[in-house]
């Protein structure tokens, strides 16, 4: 089926088919493919295990074919840590909706993967130092920060930078709801500051971040230091739920220019005009670089606008938040 799915498209050529990771292995020597689909589960040996070998040996842009389902999400989770730039979850049902929602979905994910930038996981990677010390901390602020492709790890990593008693922080990642809690969980474990899977109505407090869920838009309630997390199933923006612009215009309503805005990593433009948005408030804006993107989609429409107060790579935006987010 994913075959016949991307070989609908007249820019997509499929130049071998697979049946287990040992066949894989020959065929990507012998046809060197521009991306590789793999399924999770396969005989002979499981996707996570083959795609470390991969990466190891032989990087190159991968898109992971997942369940939708909260048992598949960790391993899900570890393929994009391992290295994986995407995913695509398999359709529950084979409704021809489903089935025409998947294919466009896939084929978009395997277009953007052909030109993305793939990082080499490893395990023997130091955690980032910890930005600054505590004291310096302006905890008054809030900290908004949007991604989706290869934002799962671009936020872990960002979060890994950012003492415990940071200000709070709102995040919105293009993931569906039965990963949302999964990927909220991992930062929780990873991250010095509490993270939560947001719940309508949670307060929303310093040393903690919020992890919109994959089936709501994530906004601001309440006002001044009394601030809660509202969520919304109204329609996808950007043909996204949780949608970044959403959640930042929320954010400049209702904390101004006491607000921090991040766009990272991600394919589309979700998140460029609201960032703007924030920057009309006068909140201070950023932008991930080209260099450190998987996709530099969301952020380049940004900088395109004029949306940002500065580009950077990802390993530097820790410090940068730290020093907008400082103490006066």
């Amino acid at each position: 089926m994913v075959t016949a799915i991307l070989e609908q498209d007249p820019e997509i050529e499929v130049v071998g088919l697979a049946a287990d990771p040992l066949e894989a292995r020959t065929l990507i020597k012998r046809l060197n493919p521009d991306v590789v689909t793999l399924d999770v589960e396969m005989p002979k040996m499981d996707g996570i295990t083959f795609l470390k070998n991969l990466m190891r040996l032989r990087p190159m842009p991968v898109v992971m074919i997942s369940t939708l389902t909260q048992k598949g999400a960790p391993t899900t989770l570890e393929a994009l840590e391992v290295g994986a730039v995407d995913y695509v979850a398999k359709p529950s049902n084979q409704s021809p909706g489903q089935i025409e929602a998947y294919g466009e979905e896939i084929i978009s994910k395997v277009k953007a993967a052909a030109s993305a930038r793939v990082s080499i996981a490893r395990a023997d990677t130091p955690t980032p130092r910890v930005a600054l010390e505590s004291q310096r901390w302006d905890t008054r602020r809030l900290i908004a920060i949007g991604a989706s492709t290869g934002g799962t790890e671009a936020i872990r990593n960002l979060l890994q930078g950012i003492s415990a008693d940071c200000p709070p922080i709102v995040i919105s990642q293009h993931i569906p709801l039965e990963f949302s809690e999964s990927f909220a969980n991992r930062l929780d474990r990873q991250c010095p500051m509490k993270v939560y899977h947001a719940e309508d109505g949670m307060p929303i407090k310093p040393g903690c971040a919020y992890v919109a869920p994959g089936s709501h838009h994530l906004l601001i309630s309440g006002r001044g230091d009394a601030l809660t997390c509202k969520l919304s199933d109204s329609e996808p923006v950007n043909r996204h739920r949780p949608s970044v612009d959403v959640m930042f215009d929320s954010v400049a309503e209702k904390v101004g220019d006491r607000a921090i805005g991040v766009l990272l990593t991600g394919m589309g433009a979700d998140g460029a005009r609201g960032l703007l948005k924030l920057k009309e408030n006068g909140s201070m804006t950023y932008a991930q670089d080209r260099d450190s993107s998987v996709v530099w989609g969301m952020p380049g429409a940004a900088v395109s606008l004029g949306a940002t107060d500065g580009v950077f790579p990802l390993d530097h935006m820790a410090d940068v938040l730290v020093k907008a987010a400082s103490k006066k």
